[in-house]
């Protein structure tokens, strides 16, 4: 399979679309994409869902869910997977490794958790905390293949199939595993998506490494100096001070509107609404995930139109909005109408938002040390909706759903004052090159 990166000796020509989406890295990140949206619904919003059926309280179920805040913390452990060649699995390279070993030890804890059930329920979060673990240190070996293996130019066509792939898995997770709930126990259900892991297994033995040429350091002392260090070292450099520290609030605000809409809460709240977990699945599951591709490729649209600045607002209005249709829908007593409309609002923002905020974060990524600052930003992305999400249920037994909808929105107003302050103070940079700031002395 030939690599989609360029020498950067060559002239770039800007490629048609359908140059773009067929080349061979973004079909390999389709796989990819598919993999890591596998297990991301098992440890939140699907799990949430097999909790209730098991008498467990509301606010039990969002602290066992909020097992996916793994995600957010990621980049704790990012340096390593960016480092450390696996034993056995290093045989297929760095990347390829971890995404093996990875998707390994998610089958195993999946497994687990369908052999102990939420009847033996510390031994259950503990297995269930391991996946979590497991599918973001998957997120991070995928996200560094995927800046490694192309140009910057062509990374527009690599999110896009990548969260195609992602979207597709969610469907299998969300949609398909709540329909089978309705036939089959829970633990048969999470031994088929184990056994779907299969199917990215698989793609990993026949995608190609990225053929990037690392740099082994002498010691120890080297290597956390340039694995750790370095990473934050080039992020303040870049921007100085003041406006890195900008940039760094603007990605933990970003998004929070929309992640605090995980944590286990949207499975009681469609419950509590009159919905079967079909009509969710079918609604929610697939015809929502299917809105939210097309709003991943008007996204890619409005960038290649626009660039990345004003679909980033746009992005951020829709995404903070959007939540407000929930508050619509409280006493929708069951109307299938209404929650199909709702749905169609809510996951077209959440696709065109994802896209244009992944297409910002890579914009700052220098990929020297690209798995490392990427795992970072986007691990701040959802800490503080996962934290508000992971107290969701207290806030709605003592508020009510409406009302925590209404601070879902509202939380998204001191993002958008940030962009505005950015706006004039970041350059983005040009082909390969990273963003930087237009004014470092003003910093």
């Amino acid at each position: 399979m030939p690599d989609a990166a360029a020498s950067p000796d060559q002239p770039r020509s800007k490629p048609s679309v359908w140059q773009a989406f067929v080349q061979p890295a973004a079909w390999t990140m389709f796989f990819f994409g598919f993999a890591s949206g596998l297990p991301f619904l098992l440890v939140a919003g699907t799990l949430a869902y097999w909790l209730k059926d098991n008498g467990i309280d509301l606010k039990s179920i969002t602290l066992i869910a909020s097992a996916g805040l793994a995600y957010t913390l990621k980049f704790l452990w990012a340096p390593l997977v960016d480092r450390w060649v696996l034993p056995l699995f290093g045989r297929l390279g760095l990347r390829r490794g971890w995404i093996l070993f990875a998707l390994a030890l998610v089958m195993v804890a999946l497994l687990a958790m369908a052999q102990l059930t939420p009847d033996r329920l510390a031994p259950f979060v503990w297995v269930t905390l391991v996946a979590a673990f497991a599918g973001a240190t998957l997120d991070i070996a995928v996200d560094a293949y995927r800046v490694e293996i192309a140009p910057r130019s062509a990374q527009g066509a690599l999110l896009a199939t990548y969260s195609l792939g992602y979207r597709i898995a969610l469907i299998i997770t969300g949609a398909l595993a709540l329909v089978l709930a309705d036939h089959l126990p829970w633990p048969t259900v999470y031994r088929v998506m184990a056994l779907v892991l299969l199917v990215p297994m698989l793609a990993v033995l026949f995608a190609r490494e990225p053929a990037i040429q690392r740099e082994r350091a002498h010691n120890w002392a080297v290597g956390l100096r340039d694995g750790v260090v370095g990473p934050f070292a080039d992020f303040f450099q870049r921007f100085g001070p003041r406006i890195a520290l900008g940039l760094l609030a603007f990605i933990l605000l970003a998004k929070m509107s929309d992640q605090s809409l995980g944590g286990g809460i949207m499975a009681p709240f469609y419950i509590d609404q009159g919905y079967t977990k079909t009509e969710i699945g079918a609604i929610s599951k697939v015809y929502g995930i299917w809105v939210g591709i097309a709003g991943v490729f008007l996204a890619g649209i409005a960038i290649a139109r626009w660039g990345v600045r004003w679909p980033l607002l746009a992005g951020l209005v829709l995404g903070a909005i959007s939540n407000l249709l929930y508050v619509w829908l409280e006493g929708a007593n069951g109307d299938l109408a209404m929650l199909t409309l709702v749905i169609s609002g809510e996951n077209l923002a959440q696709g065109f938002q994802g896209t244009t905020l992944a297409a910002f974060l890579t914009a700052l990524v220098n990929q020297r040390f690209s798995a490392t600052q990427f795992a970072l930003f986007s691990s701040m992305v959802m800490l503080p909706g996962k934290l508000l999400g992971a107290v969701s249920g207290g806030i709605v037994e003592q508020t009510g759903y409406g009302t925590y909808f209404w601070i879902t929105a509202l939380v998204g107003i001191p993002a958008l004052l940030l962009f505005f302050w950015l706006l004039p103070r970041v350059e983005m940079g040009d082909d390969d090159a990273p963003a930087v700031a237009i004014d470092r002395t003003s910093s």
